[in-house]
């Protein structure tokens, strides 16, 4: 009789935007005359750039020619990309990672949840609380959380790191030391960034403790300020400790056509075992990257011209960031984030909880945002807006919240 993994019965509920789409589907059938204005779930809404679509157009036509036909991408991703990623990413911002150390895959998302996969089962995490879910699901999936409280709303051996006003929404160093670190910076929920000192403190607590820091550096194209690092591998030390996941899907716009990477240093260890074979043999076997057209595309984003319209369009999403954390704030409420990344961390009214907040805003101002106790307890009483929408709906947004 076959079985199921009874890890996934441990995982609460259902997804947390599964949820949104269900009830905003409700409200929109009941309420068919409604303008739903959605700043919740961080997708794109402006077009790819010019010349990303150029060379889209190019790569096409280069499939329907014999001569120059592509199948199978290589395992680690095409040269011309990961060269590309190595000397514009990297090197050009003094960090030495070479090409060899970049996996090419179909999105930071999916190297999140699977990198877990090399690790053994025993290893304890450490996750920012509030956080992106799929960090902790990954984990609870692998068996490698325990048990969930619903009183506390919290797996037993995971070590949650509040984020909260006290700690400006960036972790303390945990008393106890866990085996993986996940770190998200600039952060999804919260728009909060770590300056290089503080991540610094980080890479050498690792070094010192034996751990391996997780690094999700998926929105680095929105930092402003000259004293947040980029990529981890800024800090002294960060390729004997730190794996980072980066993602085209914000920076360029990807996120219908789905291309990241992972960079996994050549001299990383964890019980004096190097980590690249491992991560190599899994993404030969279970490979997930990115077609030749895609990966293409991904090259034209470090063009002169891709650069230039890809900055003009994360320009763009910034400047409806200013709008909403100025607007709210002119209208009385208390918010952070939205300067180095495009999402608004705003404090629910009164004793309101996210989801009392998440049906009142929909209810009364047609407007859809993300509950932020969907991403952990320390979430409670606090909303997530996302600067992803056009310019029109956002002003619109604003407007109605005003008027709440």
């Amino acid at each position: 009789m076959a079985r199921i993994n009874e890890n996934y019965l441990k995982l609460p509920g259902s997804y947390l935007f599964s949820t949104i789409g269900k009830k905003v589907k409700e409200y929109s059938e009941n309420n068919p005359d409604a303008e739903i204005i959605r700043l919740g779930i961080g997708d794109v809404t402006q077009p790819l750039a010019p010349a990303i679509i150029s060379t889209l157009h190019s790569a096409v036509e280069e499939m329907g020619d014999a001569a120059r036909f592509k199948g199978y991408a290589p395992d680690l991703g095409y040269d011309f990309l990961r060269n590309a990623i190595s000397e514009k990413d990297y090197k050009a911002r003094g960090c030495d990672i070479s090409p060899d150390e970049i996996f090419v895959s179909d999105g930071a998302k999916s190297d999140c949840g699977n990198i877990q996969e090399i690790f053994s089962t025993d290893n304890k995490i450490a996750v920012c609380d509030p956080v992106y879910p799929v960090y902790v699901d990954s984990n609870v999936m692998a068996g490698r959380t325990g048990e969930y409280d619903p009183q506390t709303e919290r797996f037993r051996d995971v070590i949650y790191m509040k984020c909260t006003r006290e700690n400006d929404f960036a972790p303390d160093l945990p008393s106890e030391v866990p085996d993986l670190i996940y770190l998200c910076f600039p952060n999804n929920p919260t728009g909060a960034v770590m300056n290089k000192e503080r991540l610094q403190e980080w890479v050498d607590y690792a070094r010192k403790n034996g751990s391996i820091i997780l690094y999700d550096s998926a929105y680095e194209a929105y930092i402003s300020d000259d004293d947040v690092p980029h990529s981890i591998y800024e800090c002294e030390g960060a390729k004997e400790c730190a794996i980072e996941f980066r993602s085209f899907s914000k920076t360029a716009g990807f996120t219908g056509l789905r291309l990241g990477y992972t960079v996994i240093p050549k001299e990383i260890k964890a019980e004096g075992q190097l980590l690249w074979p491992l991560w190599a043999r899994r993404h030969g076997t279970k490979y997930n990257g990115a077609p030749y057209i895609v990966q293409r595309a991904g090259e034209a984003v470090y063009s002169e011209e891709g650069r230039a319209q890809v900055t003009a369009q994360i320009a763009y999403y910034m400047e409806n960031a200013r709008i909403i954390k100025d607007g709210l704030k002119d209208a009385g409420y208390e918010v952070y984030g939205g300067v180095n990344a495009p999402y608004i961390w705003m404090r629910t009214p009164g004793d309101m909880t996210s989801w009392e907040f998440f049906d009142h805003l929909l209810a009364k101002a047609n407007v859809v945002g993300t509950p932020g106790s969907g991403f952990g307890p320390s979430g409670e009483h606090y909303f997530r807006l996302t600067a992803f929408g056009n310019r029109e709906n956002t002003i619109k947004a604003v407007e109605r919240f005003k008027n709440l």
